[in-house]
């Protein structure tokens, strides 16, 4: 298929985003007989999921103390629950389980569940936790909980499987889909304005660009000359100048490689997700040394598309200069950002600390190349929002996957059909210090 001249619209990145944005846009333009799928090129460097979709987790989740994030989630909730059969989406619910610090943090994110209508329940006490986690798995043992967020939403979807659905959804409304072309550069007119997106298969004029990349949104970002540093109000009212923009994180995940149906539920169904914080100490299930006293978190799921229980850990911050960071190549290519056994040792006796099914099992890791690397905004929280008039960033801030209702949302506001769930999510936030508000999770995207 060669390059179009000349389209309406074109998509950056062949991930979660850019697929749902794509699909969604064409049937908007379909519904509103001001054009089709045909108006839409989305275009990516690698192919469809080779990028953080590709190797996401999966985990579909409402669990946010922040009001406008459990919004939004709920939306992106429905749009997995459209067509849980072509997106691969397993609707298995999802548990916080927490840690006293926490516990008054995840009693709000429960009212506010129950304000919106998103079903959940909560338990209290470390006992009533106890015996609610055992009601589930018989050999539960975790140790320091005090609260149990239940969701019976949310669950988690198989990335690759759910990419080639969105993928089919869009090319079915006409969308044109090609991979291997690479962004290198705009044309823009005198007033900034994108007049064409240049690749290395030539140049495509359009009206408005759509750039949803994951971990190479500062890529396109610096292309187009928008600021690496930046000013934020914060909370006290002070202004604070040259905050770094982004910032990248190294993410820690991983499978152990057991029969997913090892973790089932006492009755014999398919669990939840599982996401345990606790400031219990941590120590090894090999030679019981201590690994932690802090705060520590993991979560995890049986998935027969990683082939055992898969899951992950808290994140850590890539502590070099920010252009110094290679994000290519991506994901388990990576001679940087792969995770090692450090990992392995921790999530697995953190593994055994909550269930004793999982004590003795650190042989069956999985030595494989996983983890990647995510691309944060100044708060860790996502930036949907316009640049150069015509540019509509999906900077995700790694909270992508899950997000799959952001793509509908955006292609909304573009053909004018709204904005107020996306709305707290303008990079005006940062210059207005209308931020969102911080949890006492151990990780940055809670």
């Amino acid at each position: 298929m060669a390059l179009p001249a000349q389209v309406k619209f074109v998509v950056i990145g062949a991930g979660i985003h850019g697929l749902s944005s794509a699909w969604h846009l064409a049937e908007n333009l379909r519904k509103s007989g001001k054009g089709s799928g045909k108006d839409i090129l989305l275009i990516d460097k690698g192919g469809i999921g080779s990028g953080a979709s590709g190797i996401a987790c999966g985990v579909v989740r409402n669990n946010y103390f922040q009001p406008a994030m459990r919004r939004l989630m709920a939306h992106s909730v429905s749009v997995w629950e459209r067509d849980p059969e072509a997106f691969s989406y397993h609707p298995v619910g999802y548990m916080q389980i927490s840690p006293e610090v926490m516990h008054q943090d995840v009693a709000s994110i429960y009212a506010q569940q129950k304000e919106i209508g998103y079903p959940s329940t909560f338990i209290e006490g470390e006992k009533d936790c106890m015996k609610y986690m055992q009601g589930l798995f018989s050999d539960w043992q975790a140790k320091g909980i005090t609260s149990v967020l239940h969701e019976k939403k949310g669950g988690y979807a198989n990335n690759t499987a759910s990419l080639y659905g969105l993928a089919k959804k869009a090319e079915d409304e006409g969308v044109r889909i090609m991979t291997g072309v690479k962004v290198t550069g705009f044309k823009r007119d005198n007033k900034g304005a994108i007049t064409a997106v240049e690749t290395d298969k030539g140049s495509v004029q359009c009206d408005q660009v759509i750039v949803g990349v994951g971990p190479w949104v500062r890529a396109i970002w610096h292309m187009l000359d928008l600021p690496d540093a930046i000013s934020i109000k914060g909370k006290d009212g002070k202004v604070h100048e040259n905050v770094p923009m982004w910032v990248y994180w190294s993410l820690q995940e991983g499978t152990l490689g057991v029969d997913p149906d090892y973790q089932k539920t006492n009755d014999g169904k398919m669990p939840p997700v599982i996401h345990v914080d606790t400031d219990a100490p941590l120590y090894s299930d090999e030679d019981k040394s201590l690994i932690t006293d802090k705060l520590w978190g993991i979560y995890y799921k049986p998935d027969f598309h990683f082939g055992g229980i898969q899951g992950g850990a808290m994140p850590f911050k890539v502590k070099k200069k920010i252009d110094d960071v290679a994000v290519d190549p991506y994901g388990t290519e990576s001679p940087d950002f792969i995770v090692g056994d450090d990992f392995a040792h921790m999530w697995v006796s953190a593994l055994a600390f909550c269930q004793k099914r999982f004590e003795g099992q650190m042989p069956k890791y999985k030595k494989e190349p996983s983890g990647g690397i995510g691309c944060f905004t100044a708060d860790s929280f996502p930036v949907f929002d316009r640049f150069c008039e015509n540019a509509y960033f999906i900077a995700d801030s790694n909270h992508g996957y899950k997000m799959i209702g952001v793509g509908k949302l955006v292609a909304d506001d573009i053909c004018g059909m709204g904005d107020e769930i996306l709305r707290p999510f303008r990079f005006s936030r940062f210059a207005e210090g209308k931020l969102h508000p911080t949890s006492n999770s151990p990780f940055p995207w809670s």
